[in-house]
Protein backbone atom coordinates (compact mmCIF):
# COMPACT_ATOMS: atom_id res chain seq x y z
CA UNK A 1 0.00 0.00 0.00
CA UNK A 2 2.88 2.87 0.47
CA UNK A 3 4.19 1.33 -2.36
CA UNK A 4 1.32 2.43 -4.31
CA UNK A 5 1.00 5.87 -2.06
CA UNK A 6 4.32 6.28 -3.17
CA UNK A 7 3.93 5.91 -6.92
CA UNK A 8 0.53 7.68 -7.21
CA UNK A 9 2.50 10.96 -5.39
CA UNK A 10 5.47 10.91 -7.87
CA UNK A 11 2.75 11.02 -10.62
CA UNK A 12 1.29 13.80 -9.47
CA UNK A 13 4.14 15.62 -8.80
CA UNK A 14 5.30 14.64 -12.54
CA UNK A 15 1.91 16.76 -13.69
CA UNK A 16 2.41 19.19 -11.45
CA UNK A 17 0.54 21.94 -12.93
CA UNK A 18 -3.15 19.78 -13.34
CA UNK A 19 -2.67 18.53 -10.01
CA UNK A 20 -2.31 22.05 -8.52
CA UNK A 21 -5.38 23.58 -10.47
CA UNK A 22 -7.29 20.40 -9.22
CA UNK A 23 -6.37 21.03 -5.52
CA UNK A 24 -7.33 24.49 -6.07
CA UNK A 25 -10.89 23.85 -7.10
CA UNK A 26 -10.99 21.47 -4.33
CA UNK A 27 -9.83 24.03 -1.71
CA UNK A 28 -12.29 26.70 -3.25
CA UNK A 29 -15.02 24.41 -2.60
CA UNK A 30 -13.67 23.75 1.19
CA UNK A 31 -13.30 27.11 1.89
CA UNK A 32 -16.44 28.06 0.54
CA UNK A 33 -18.27 25.71 1.99
CA UNK A 34 -16.76 25.96 5.67
CA UNK A 35 -17.06 29.62 5.71
CA UNK A 36 -20.48 29.67 4.31
CA UNK A 37 -21.48 27.21 7.12
CA UNK A 38 -19.85 29.25 9.83
CA UNK A 39 -21.06 32.42 8.77
CA UNK A 40 -24.88 31.11 8.38
CA UNK A 41 -24.39 29.56 11.34
CA UNK A 42 -23.20 32.34 13.38
CA UNK A 43 -26.05 34.53 12.07
CA UNK A 44 -28.91 31.90 12.87
CA UNK A 45 -27.65 31.23 16.06
CA UNK A 46 -27.91 35.29 16.47
CA UNK A 47 -30.98 35.25 15.64
CA UNK A 48 -32.60 32.80 17.21
CA UNK A 49 -31.23 33.48 20.14
CA UNK A 50 -32.59 37.56 20.36
CA UNK A 51 -35.82 35.71 19.83
CA UNK A 52 -35.90 32.96 22.29
CA UNK A 53 -33.70 34.91 24.81
CA UNK A 54 -35.46 38.08 25.01
CA UNK A 55 -39.22 37.61 24.18
CA UNK A 56 -40.88 33.82 23.29
CA UNK A 57 -38.70 31.35 25.14
CA UNK A 58 -38.06 27.69 23.98
CA UNK A 59 -41.33 26.44 24.52
CA UNK A 60 -44.42 27.75 25.41
CA UNK A 61 -47.69 26.26 27.00
CA UNK A 62 -51.12 27.80 26.01
CA UNK A 63 -54.68 27.07 26.19
CA UNK A 64 -55.63 24.97 23.06
CA UNK A 65 -57.14 27.64 20.97
CA UNK A 66 -55.19 30.41 22.37
CA UNK A 67 -52.61 30.86 19.50
CA UNK A 68 -54.73 30.65 16.75
CA UNK A 69 -56.36 33.73 17.88
CA UNK A 70 -53.10 35.63 20.22
CA UNK A 71 -53.99 38.28 17.87
CA UNK A 72 -56.60 39.77 19.83
CA UNK A 73 -55.50 38.25 23.49
CA UNK A 74 -58.10 36.93 24.50
CA UNK A 75 -58.82 36.68 27.87
CA UNK A 76 -61.48 33.93 28.25
CA UNK A 77 -58.90 31.75 27.46
CA UNK A 78 -56.63 31.59 30.35
CA UNK A 79 -55.40 29.00 32.48
CA UNK A 80 -56.86 28.10 35.57
CA UNK A 81 -55.28 27.97 38.62
CA UNK A 82 -55.49 24.03 38.72
CA UNK A 83 -54.54 23.71 35.12
CA UNK A 84 -51.13 26.50 36.18
CA UNK A 85 -50.24 23.93 38.95
CA UNK A 86 -50.24 20.81 36.80
CA UNK A 87 -48.28 22.37 34.10
CA UNK A 88 -45.84 23.61 36.63
CA UNK A 89 -45.46 20.39 38.07
CA UNK A 90 -44.95 18.65 34.99
CA UNK A 91 -42.05 21.05 33.95
CA UNK A 92 -40.00 20.58 37.58
CA UNK A 93 -39.91 16.92 36.58
CA UNK A 94 -37.96 17.40 33.58
CA UNK A 95 -34.28 18.28 34.02
CA UNK A 96 -34.04 19.95 30.47
CA UNK A 97 -35.63 23.13 32.45
CA UNK A 98 -33.69 25.72 32.74
CA UNK A 99 -36.28 28.39 33.48
CA UNK A 100 -40.07 28.68 33.61
CA UNK A 101 -41.88 32.51 33.84
CA UNK A 102 -45.96 32.59 33.36
CA UNK A 103 -46.85 35.78 31.67
CA UNK A 104 -50.51 37.46 31.74
CA UNK A 105 -50.72 38.69 28.07
CA UNK A 106 -53.48 41.46 26.92
CA UNK A 107 -54.38 44.62 24.99
CA UNK A 108 -55.32 47.97 26.27
CA UNK A 109 -55.31 51.47 25.45
CA UNK A 110 -52.10 53.57 26.47
CA UNK A 111 -52.30 57.16 27.39
CA UNK A 112 -49.93 60.03 27.49
CA UNK A 113 -53.21 62.27 28.52
CA UNK A 114 -53.29 64.37 25.33
CA UNK A 115 -52.90 61.21 22.95
CA UNK A 116 -54.17 57.62 22.89
CA UNK A 117 -52.86 54.16 21.09
CA UNK A 118 -53.33 50.76 21.60
CA UNK A 119 -50.34 48.66 23.39
CA UNK A 120 -49.80 45.06 23.92
CA UNK A 121 -48.92 44.13 27.33
CA UNK A 122 -47.15 41.58 29.65
CA UNK A 123 -48.40 40.46 32.95
CA UNK A 124 -44.66 39.07 34.42
CA UNK A 125 -43.17 37.96 37.69
CA UNK A 126 -40.33 39.98 37.22
CA UNK A 127 -37.61 37.79 38.69
CA UNK A 128 -39.29 34.52 36.57
CA UNK A 129 -39.38 36.60 33.57
CA UNK A 130 -35.80 37.74 33.84
CA UNK A 131 -34.39 33.79 34.27
CA UNK A 132 -36.53 32.80 31.64
CA UNK A 133 -35.43 35.70 29.48
CA UNK A 134 -31.61 36.71 30.06
CA UNK A 135 -31.38 38.95 27.18
CA UNK A 136 -34.43 41.31 28.03
CA UNK A 137 -32.80 43.52 29.99
CA UNK A 138 -29.82 44.18 27.18
CA UNK A 139 -32.99 46.05 25.10
CA UNK A 140 -33.05 48.68 27.71
CA UNK A 141 -32.46 52.18 25.86
CA UNK A 142 -33.44 54.50 28.72
CA UNK A 143 -34.81 54.47 31.89
CA UNK A 144 -33.16 51.28 35.27
CA UNK A 145 -33.56 48.33 35.94
CA UNK A 146 -32.14 48.84 39.05
CA UNK A 147 -34.95 47.65 41.16
CA UNK A 148 -35.69 44.94 39.16
CA UNK A 149 -37.05 44.37 36.02
CA UNK A 150 -40.22 46.14 36.38
CA UNK A 151 -41.58 47.34 39.65
CA UNK A 152 -45.33 47.60 41.08
CA UNK A 153 -47.19 50.63 39.53
CA UNK A 154 -44.74 51.22 36.65
CA UNK A 155 -44.31 49.92 32.62
CA UNK A 156 -41.67 48.92 30.40
CA UNK A 157 -42.63 50.03 27.32
CA UNK A 158 -41.41 49.85 23.18
CA UNK A 159 -39.22 52.17 22.00
CA UNK A 160 -41.96 53.05 18.71
CA UNK A 161 -44.86 53.71 20.53
CA UNK A 162 -42.65 55.49 23.29
CA UNK A 163 -41.22 58.00 20.68
CA UNK A 164 -44.41 58.40 18.84
CA UNK A 165 -45.88 59.09 21.67
CA UNK A 166 -43.41 61.27 23.15
CA UNK A 167 -43.37 59.55 26.17
CA UNK A 168 -39.88 59.35 28.83
CA UNK A 169 -39.21 57.32 31.65
CA UNK A 170 -40.63 59.22 34.94
CA UNK A 171 -43.56 59.94 33.10
CA UNK A 172 -47.13 58.99 34.13
CA UNK A 173 -49.79 57.60 31.62
CA UNK A 174 -52.79 55.57 31.69
CA UNK A 175 -54.05 52.16 30.51
CA UNK A 176 -57.44 51.25 30.14
CA UNK A 177 -57.85 47.17 29.78
CA UNK A 178 -61.27 45.68 28.80
CA UNK A 179 -62.24 43.05 31.44
CA UNK A 180 -63.02 39.29 30.53
CA UNK A 181 -66.44 40.58 31.54
CA UNK A 182 -66.80 43.34 28.92
CA UNK A 183 -66.26 46.18 31.64
CA UNK A 184 -63.70 48.81 31.14
CA UNK A 185 -61.12 49.80 34.22
CA UNK A 186 -58.06 52.22 34.02
CA UNK A 187 -55.22 52.91 36.06
CA UNK A 188 -52.50 55.46 36.02
CA UNK A 189 -48.70 53.66 36.18
CA UNK A 190 -45.14 55.42 35.78
CA UNK A 191 -42.79 54.98 32.65
CA UNK A 192 -40.22 52.50 34.34
CA UNK A 193 -37.78 52.24 30.81
CA UNK A 194 -38.01 51.89 27.28
CA UNK A 195 -37.06 48.83 25.38
CA UNK A 196 -35.85 48.41 22.23
CA UNK A 197 -37.95 46.61 19.30
CA UNK A 198 -37.18 43.44 18.14
CA UNK A 199 -37.78 41.71 14.82
CA UNK A 200 -40.35 38.85 15.95
CA UNK A 201 -44.12 38.00 18.20
CA UNK A 202 -43.61 39.91 20.96
CA UNK A 203 -40.83 42.42 19.89
CA UNK A 204 -42.90 45.66 20.35
CA UNK A 205 -44.59 44.54 23.63
CA UNK A 206 -44.58 46.43 27.02
CA UNK A 207 -44.51 44.91 30.51
CA UNK A 208 -45.93 45.74 33.80
CA UNK A 209 -45.81 43.67 37.49
CA UNK A 210 -47.95 40.77 37.34
CA UNK A 211 -49.75 42.01 40.39
CA UNK A 212 -51.04 45.29 38.35
CA UNK A 213 -51.95 43.36 35.58
CA UNK A 214 -54.19 41.26 37.33
CA UNK A 215 -55.83 44.45 39.39
CA UNK A 216 -56.44 46.30 36.36
CA UNK A 217 -57.89 43.32 34.22
CA UNK A 218 -59.84 42.58 37.86
CA UNK A 219 -59.25 38.70 38.09
CA UNK A 220 -59.30 37.59 41.55
CA UNK A 221 -58.18 33.91 40.68
CA UNK A 222 -54.21 32.77 39.92
CA UNK A 223 -54.90 33.24 35.85
CA UNK A 224 -52.62 33.15 33.14
CA UNK A 225 -52.87 32.65 29.64
CA UNK A 226 -48.78 32.06 28.64
CA UNK A 227 -45.92 29.99 30.16
CA UNK A 228 -42.49 30.79 28.55
CA UNK A 229 -40.03 27.74 29.16
CA UNK A 230 -36.15 28.20 28.59
CA UNK A 231 -34.46 25.01 28.43
CA UNK A 232 -30.83 24.46 29.56
CA UNK A 233 -29.64 23.08 26.42
CA UNK A 234 -31.96 24.43 23.28
CA UNK A 235 -30.68 21.02 21.06
CA UNK A 236 -32.83 19.32 23.34
CA UNK A 237 -36.15 21.17 22.30
CA UNK A 238 -38.10 18.33 20.15
CA UNK A 239 -37.39 15.75 22.94
CA UNK A 240 -38.58 18.11 25.84
CA UNK A 241 -41.31 19.50 23.74
CA UNK A 242 -42.31 15.93 23.21
CA UNK A 243 -42.25 14.84 26.79
CA UNK A 244 -43.95 18.26 28.35
CA UNK A 245 -46.70 17.10 25.54
CA UNK A 246 -47.30 13.45 26.95
CA UNK A 247 -46.38 14.63 30.52
CA UNK A 248 -49.77 17.24 30.32
CA UNK A 249 -51.78 14.95 28.00
CA UNK A 250 -53.61 13.88 30.76
CA UNK A 251 -54.70 17.69 31.46
CA UNK A 252 -58.64 17.54 30.09
CA UNK A 253 -61.84 19.81 29.95
CA UNK A 254 -65.27 19.03 31.10
CA UNK A 255 -65.92 17.55 27.87
CA UNK A 256 -62.72 14.99 28.26
CA UNK A 257 -60.73 16.76 25.42
CA UNK A 258 -56.90 17.81 25.92
CA UNK A 259 -57.07 21.61 27.12
CA UNK A 260 -53.25 22.49 26.42
CA UNK A 261 -51.06 22.53 23.79
CA UNK A 262 -47.34 23.11 23.85
CA UNK A 263 -45.33 24.93 20.52
CA UNK A 264 -41.55 25.49 20.48
CA UNK A 265 -40.45 28.70 19.40
CA UNK A 266 -40.16 28.23 15.65
CA UNK A 267 -44.10 27.33 15.63
CA UNK A 268 -44.43 30.91 16.95
CA UNK A 269 -41.79 33.15 15.03
CA UNK A 270 -41.97 34.04 11.57
CA UNK A 271 -38.30 33.90 11.85
CA UNK A 272 -38.47 30.29 11.58
CA UNK A 273 -38.74 30.76 8.22
CA UNK A 274 -35.70 31.88 7.33
CA UNK A 275 -33.70 29.72 9.33
CA UNK A 276 -35.23 26.72 7.33
CA UNK A 277 -34.04 28.48 4.31
CA UNK A 278 -30.58 28.91 5.82
CA UNK A 279 -30.48 25.19 6.27
CA UNK A 280 -31.85 25.13 2.42
CA UNK A 281 -29.30 27.27 0.97
CA UNK A 282 -25.96 24.67 3.70
CA UNK A 283 -27.77 21.41 1.64
CA UNK A 284 -27.20 23.59 -1.37
CA UNK A 285 -23.81 24.68 -1.13
CA UNK A 286 -22.91 21.43 0.25
CA UNK A 287 -24.46 19.36 -2.96
CA UNK A 288 -21.99 21.90 -4.97
CA UNK A 289 -18.98 21.25 -3.40
CA UNK A 290 -19.71 17.35 -4.18
CA UNK A 291 -20.66 18.81 -7.97
CA UNK A 292 -17.06 20.68 -7.90
CA UNK A 293 -15.15 17.37 -6.39
CA UNK A 294 -16.90 15.33 -8.73
CA UNK A 295 -15.98 17.13 -11.49
CA UNK A 296 -12.45 18.34 -10.90
CA UNK A 297 -11.15 14.56 -9.77
CA UNK A 298 -12.86 13.07 -12.64
CA UNK A 299 -11.72 15.12 -15.35
CA UNK A 300 -8.14 14.69 -14.06
CA UNK A 301 -7.99 11.24 -13.96
CA UNK A 302 -9.42 10.73 -17.59
CA UNK A 303 -6.57 13.09 -18.74
CA UNK A 304 -4.04 10.89 -16.44
CA UNK A 305 -5.47 7.89 -18.13
CA UNK A 306 -5.40 8.69 -21.54
CA UNK A 307 -2.25 10.41 -21.69
CA UNK A 308 -0.27 7.51 -20.18
CA UNK A 309 -2.00 4.71 -22.42
CA UNK A 310 1.71 3.29 -23.30
CA UNK A 311 2.31 3.51 -19.54
CA UNK A 312 -0.35 1.70 -18.49
CA UNK A 313 0.61 -0.80 -21.48
CA UNK A 314 3.90 -1.26 -19.99
CA UNK A 315 3.25 -2.10 -16.58
CA UNK A 316 0.65 -4.30 -17.31
CA UNK A 317 2.84 -6.39 -19.84
CA UNK A 318 5.87 -6.35 -17.30
CA UNK A 319 2.82 -8.45 -15.00
CA UNK A 320 1.39 -5.82 -12.97
CA UNK A 321 -2.19 -7.47 -11.86
CA UNK A 322 -5.15 -5.16 -12.78
CA UNK A 323 -5.87 -5.20 -9.04
CA UNK A 324 -2.60 -2.66 -8.87
CA UNK A 325 -2.95 -0.65 -11.61
CA UNK A 326 -6.49 0.01 -10.17
CA UNK A 327 -5.12 0.76 -6.49
CA UNK A 328 -2.47 2.97 -8.58
CA UNK A 329 -5.32 5.37 -10.02
CA UNK A 330 -7.60 5.11 -6.78
CA UNK A 331 -4.63 6.10 -5.00
CA UNK A 332 -3.98 9.27 -6.82
CA UNK A 333 -7.55 10.79 -6.46
CA UNK A 334 -7.22 9.94 -2.77
CA UNK A 335 -4.06 12.17 -2.36
CA UNK A 336 -5.63 14.81 -4.26
CA UNK A 337 -9.25 14.71 -2.26
CA UNK A 338 -6.89 14.40 1.30
CA UNK A 339 -4.43 17.38 -0.06
CA UNK A 340 -7.21 19.66 -0.91
CA UNK A 341 -9.46 18.67 2.01
CA UNK A 342 -6.27 19.27 4.41
CA UNK A 343 -5.36 22.81 3.09
CA UNK A 344 -8.93 24.20 2.45
CA UNK A 345 -9.77 22.59 6.00
CA UNK A 346 -6.81 24.79 7.46
CA UNK A 347 -7.46 27.58 5.07
CA UNK A 348 -10.95 27.87 6.04
CA UNK A 349 -10.23 27.89 9.85
CA UNK A 350 -7.91 30.19 9.57
CA UNK A 351 -10.66 32.49 7.63
CA UNK A 352 -12.62 31.96 10.36
CA UNK A 353 -10.31 32.74 13.19
CA UNK A 354 -9.72 35.96 11.14
CA UNK A 355 -13.57 36.90 11.42
CA UNK A 356 -13.62 36.57 15.18
CA UNK A 357 -10.85 38.71 15.65
CA UNK A 358 -12.19 41.50 13.20
CA UNK A 359 -15.92 40.30 13.60
CA UNK A 360 -18.70 41.72 10.73
CA UNK A 361 -21.78 43.62 11.77
CA UNK A 362 -24.91 44.73 9.77
CA UNK A 363 -28.47 46.19 10.08
CA UNK A 364 -30.81 43.40 10.29
CA UNK A 365 -34.22 45.83 10.09
CA UNK A 366 -33.45 48.10 13.60
CA UNK A 367 -31.19 45.74 14.89
CA UNK A 368 -27.33 45.62 14.81
CA UNK A 369 -25.91 41.52 13.83
CA UNK A 370 -22.25 41.02 15.17
CA UNK A 371 -21.49 37.43 13.76
CA UNK A 372 -19.03 36.03 15.43
CA UNK A 373 -18.56 32.55 12.90
CA UNK A 374 -17.61 28.90 14.74
CA UNK A 375 -17.53 25.87 13.25
CA UNK A 376 -17.81 22.29 15.10
CA UNK A 377 -15.00 19.67 15.13
CA UNK A 378 -17.67 16.96 14.15
CA UNK A 379 -18.71 19.55 10.91
CA UNK A 380 -15.21 20.26 9.45
CA UNK A 381 -14.84 15.82 9.42
CA UNK A 382 -18.25 15.29 8.05
CA UNK A 383 -17.25 17.69 5.25
CA UNK A 384 -13.46 16.37 4.84
CA UNK A 385 -14.79 12.97 4.79
CA UNK A 386 -17.60 13.89 2.17
CA UNK A 387 -14.40 15.36 0.06
CA UNK A 388 -12.43 12.41 0.08
CA UNK A 389 -15.24 9.63 -0.52
CA UNK A 390 -16.38 12.02 -3.61
CA UNK A 391 -12.34 11.73 -4.47
CA UNK A 392 -12.19 8.18 -4.42
CA UNK A 393 -15.41 7.80 -6.44
CA UNK A 394 -15.29 10.04 -9.09
CA UNK A 395 -11.51 8.21 -9.87
CA UNK A 396 -13.17 5.05 -10.12
CA UNK A 397 -14.37 4.78 -13.60
CA UNK A 398 -11.02 5.95 -15.03
CA UNK A 399 -8.81 3.51 -12.55
CA UNK A 400 -11.37 0.56 -13.66
CA UNK A 401 -10.81 1.25 -17.50
CA UNK A 402 -7.36 1.56 -16.96
CA UNK A 403 -6.79 -2.13 -15.12
CA UNK A 404 -8.69 -3.66 -17.49
CA UNK A 405 -6.44 -2.25 -20.71
CA UNK A 406 -5.62 -5.00 -23.17
CA UNK A 407 -1.60 -4.55 -22.98
CA UNK A 408 -0.78 -4.94 -26.56
CA UNK A 409 -3.17 -2.55 -27.83
CA UNK A 410 -1.86 -0.08 -25.21
CA UNK A 411 1.79 -0.41 -26.66
CA UNK A 412 0.68 0.47 -30.10
CA UNK A 413 -1.17 3.65 -28.82
CA UNK A 414 0.53 6.67 -30.48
Amino acid sequence: MNRILKLAARNLARYWRRTLLTSGLIILGIVAVLLFVSVSGSFKAVMVGQITDSMLGHLQVHRKGYVASIDNLPLNLNIKPKALEKIEQALQALPEVEAVSPRLKFGAMFSNFTETTSIRLNGILPEREMAAMPLLAERLVAGSMADGLVEPGKLLIPELLAKGMKVNPGDTVVLVATNIDGSVNGQTFVVQGILEAVTGPGGRDGYLHMDDARTLLRLADNEVNEIAVRLKDIDTLQRTAAQLRAALAGVVNPQGQALLDVHSWDQLSPFANIARMIDLLDLFIRIMLVGIVLIAIMNVMIMAVYERIREIGTIAAIGTPPHRILGLFLAEGLLLGLVGTLIGTALSLLLVYALNLWPVSFAFGREVVVLAPAIAVGEVLWIGLIVVLVAVIASLQPAWKASRMDPITALRHV
